[in-house]
């Protein structure tokens, strides 16, 4: 973890029907965090979705809280800001075997997502997980 890569301490709660993984699986660069604190004094509480669904779970959704339900089949990764973030298990499990990252880029967001900033958008990127140790 770099100085710009900040985890998120904190005990993970799992919202109805999400389950947890047993560490925390998602970390934010300091612009995205900056990007959250902004956004989070504007809109209120947030949370972060990563789902299989309509959008193809291509890019993270920044939404406010509550505005997406989750299910049996999304995981609490952990949270960034104080804002949970949530994957669907098996795209996790099929493209992001590692850490994620969230930061953020120029552009739109894409979906139903909440912008960046001006210009801006979520964007999650991973780093491969650890070999085990033997």
């Amino acid at each position: 973890m770099t100085s710009h890569e900040v985890a998120e301490g904190g005990r993970q709660l799992a919202a109805p029907g999400g389950r947890q993984l047993a560490e925390r699986r998602v970390i934010a660069t300091e612009a995205a965090r900056q990007a959250v604190y902004r956004l989070r004094a504007v809109r209120g509480p947030l949370m972060f979705v990563q789902s299989a669904g309509c959008c193809g779970g291509s890019a993270p959704m920044c939404l406010p809280a509550g505005d997406y339900l989750t299910g049996p089949g999304d995981v609490l990764l952990g949270r960034i800001a104080g804002c949970p973030f949530y994957m669907d298990a098996r795209l996790y499990r099929a493209e992001h075997p590692g850490l994620l990252i969230l930061d953020v880029q120029p552009g739109t967001p894409e979906g139903f997502s909440l912008a960046a900033g001006d210009g801006l958008h979520f964007v999650i990127r991973t780093q491969a997980a650890e070999p085990p140790a033997g």
